[in-house]
């Protein structure tokens, strides 16, 4: 089972706490291929009520048919906005800007009502490590002014940002919850990029994506490796794909450490198509598992 908590993350939880009484909205972070995995039980625990916008980022990553059907899902059931980002690209960040200017014109107005100055919106951007949060920040303020880096809790401690003269961003770290009771759920975190790679073996989560994406179309197997069929277990599956890909060591016994390498930064660099790996009709049973580790 993967395990991971620094201790900065429990330290930067106590913050967030804090921190939420400070703030007019909360911006959670996503990653678009696991919608529910990908959102901290603890921080919607802690958020409860307050405002909030959902950003799906990497929808490039994504099925664009299930991105559509995600968005929907949380404007339905949660009553809050939700839109789609491509950090890379910042195709997504008008519509949040626009979400954001409405919600700092409303609160402008109440305070004008009281014959007070209006004042920058406070937003607090929060999500679990490497969904591309600081990224984000970027995009808004239009400058390069955080920390980006590829590696799970770059961002270590907390940073207000003046992104415009109506807004101003607090940055908070990457938080994981303390226990992965789901083995599913912990090995999307770990092929998304939310945990580092040195705490999970790299061969068993490649078994599992092989078996996450024949449930979805094993076409995309087929096609990204050049295999005639695929074998009837992940095991010999991976095998064939580290003969296709050379990896292959001494006497001609294949290197399967250095296949599911393969496998997986193929999966996060979309070279295996555009994967979701959760489907809205299944948020009602994530989202109770999810529950059960907090």
């Amino acid at each position: 089972m993967i395990q991971w908590y620094p201790g900065h993350m429990a330290k930067a939880k106590r913050i967030l706490k804090e921190d939420l009484k400070l703030v007019d909205i909360v911006i959670e972070v996503a990653d678009a291929r696991i919608p529910i995995s990908s959102q901290n039980p603890d921080l919607r625990k802690l958020i409860n009520e307050q405002s909030k916008v959902t950003v799906l980022n990497k929808k490039d990553l994504a099925d664009a048919e299930f991105n559509q059907k995600w968005i929907d899902f949380f404007q339905n059931q949660t009553d809050k906005d939700a839109v789609l980002l491509n950090s890379l690209t910042g195709d997504g960040v008008s519509e949040l800007k626009s979400i954001l200017n409405n919600t700092y014109d409303q609160i402008a107005s109440k305070l004008a009502q009281k014959g007070r100055n209006p004042r920058r919106l406070r937003a607090m951007i929060i999500g679990i490590p490497n969904v591309g949060k600081s990224a984000l920040i970027n995009l808004l303020a239009g400058s390069k002014i955080t920390t980006i880096g590829n590696k799970p809790g770059v961002t270590k401690g907390r940073q207000w940002v003046n992104v415009s003269k109506k807004i101003r961003l607090l940055d908070t770290p990457g938080i994981l919850w303390p226990k992965f009771s789901d083995k599913d759920k912990a090995y999307k975190l770990a092929l998304t990029g939310a945990v580092d790679n040195d705490i999970f073996d790299a061969e068993l989560a490649a078994y599992k994506l092989i078996d996450f994406i024949i449930e979805i179309n094993e076409d995309l197997l087929l096609d990204a490796y050049g295999l005639d069929y695929l074998e009837t277990q992940a095991y010999d599956i991976l095998a064939d794909i580290a003969r296709k890909r050379g990896c292959l060591m001494t006497g001609g016994k294949v290197d399967r450490n250095r296949a599911a390498g393969i496998v997986i930064n193929d999966f996060r660099d979309g070279k295996l198509g555009r994967i979701t790996l959760e489907k809205p009709a299944e948020a009602a049973e994530l989202k109770v598992e999810t529950d059960n580790e907090e």
